[in-house]
């Protein structure tokens, strides 16, 4: 009996744990807008306009969240994080997701107590350096000052690459984006090192962007993806498929320019009709979403082809990696069913 009564104890400590967690769906919509931690500042992934209004891939994926959940892409607040703030931020509640180029590593999936919840841009770290450097490769970067974020990945690979290469660099530690830009172009560093996508978009907003070369060296991995606290399964749950819809949108060839007309009618595919809420969807409510949330989402932001050509394209980005895998990439979706 006294086993039993202590294995009781023992249950009742985990689920009291797990509940004072849960319940961010009622949160979110009790309060009427999602809160979302995205970057300070980052072409094409997350930056406000003069007017203040927030446009990115990143961005877009915090929307189509409040599209689900809210019936409404436009109920979001943005909190901005820099990479070494952003895990705080979220842990702290300032918001229920951080959608913020963040890489996926053992260390914080595990260690932080904060769940990613799928990549949504597979990425590597690569070097930029002024084109009259006349360097053609990384190995040849011996001595180099190398401008880099803190509270990043980027930090130890770079280490580690060079390292295992033979070779030296200075680094000058910047917090944000926005200071890395500031300091590579004032010639403080004479490289830029960080993910690949985050290289094109600083590239993107130079007055000659020409002038600048991306090494061809990739040095790491870096899946990143939308990340949510741990202790409410069914918050992560909800998001987790959130990015699915819309990659299962652009397999399935629903658009935000035919997903009103396609959840209007009886499809020949039945994925679609599920999907869209035209037939019921098995566990969509015990999951709290309406039988429109994902109707919501690719009417109100599109597929996942749709915000990456939107937002990532102008910036010289292909798909590769980020293709689905029926085009020979890694986004591979399971059923809706």
């Amino acid at each position: 009996m006294k086993k039993i009564l202590i294995a009781m104890a023992g249950l009742a400590g985990v689920v009291a744990a797990s509940s004072a967690n849960a319940g961010t769906l009622e949160d979110v919509r009790a309060r009427g807008h999602l809160n979302c931690v995205v970057n300070t500042g980052l072409t094409g992934f997350a930056s406000p306009d003069d007017a203040g209004n927030w446009t990115g891939f990143d961005v877009e994926f915090c929307r189509a969240v409040a599209a689900a959940v809210l019936g409404d892409a436009s109920k979001v607040e943005f909190v901005t994080a820099t990479g070494k703030t952003r895990f705080t931020k979220l842990a702290a509640g300032e918001g229920e997701i951080l959608s913020r180029n963040t890489t996926w590593t053992f260390s914080r999936d595990v260690d932080l107590a904060q769940t990613f919840i799928g990549v949504n841009y597979y990425d590597g770290q690569a070097f930029m350096v002024p084109a009259d450097l006349g360097v053609s490769s990384a190995t040849e970067l011996d001595g180099a000052s190398v401008c880099i974020q803190t509270g990043t990945t980027t930090e130890l690979n770079l280490a580690e690459y060079f390292s295992r290469n033979g070779i030296s660099y200075e680094p000058v530690p910047i917090e944000t984006n926005a200071e890395a830009r500031e300091s590579y172009l004032a010639g403080r560093c004479d490289v830029y090192t960080t993910d690949g996508s985050g290289l094109a978009a600083t590239r993107a907003t130079f007055d000659n962007p020409d002038a600048h070369v991306i090494l061809p060296e990739v040095v790491s991995k870096e899946p990143l993806g939308p990340v949510v606290r741990e202790g409410d399964d069914n918050w992560a749950d909800i998001v987790s498929w959130t990015l699915k819809a819309m990659m299962a949108g652009e397999e399935l060839g629903i658009t935000s320019a035919n997903a009103a007309q396609l959840g209007s009618q009886v499809n020949e595919n039945p994925e679609i009709n599920r999907l869209l809420g035209v037939d019921p969807l098995q566990g969509a409510e015990q999951a709290g979403l309406s039988s429109d949330w994902a109707l919501n989402i690719l009417s109100q932001v599109g597929n996942y082809a749709e915000s990456f050509e939107r937002n990532l394209t102008p910036l010289g980005l292909s798909r590769g990696m980020n293709a689905l895998a029926r085009d020979g990439g890694l986004h591979y979706i399971p059923p809706i069913k």
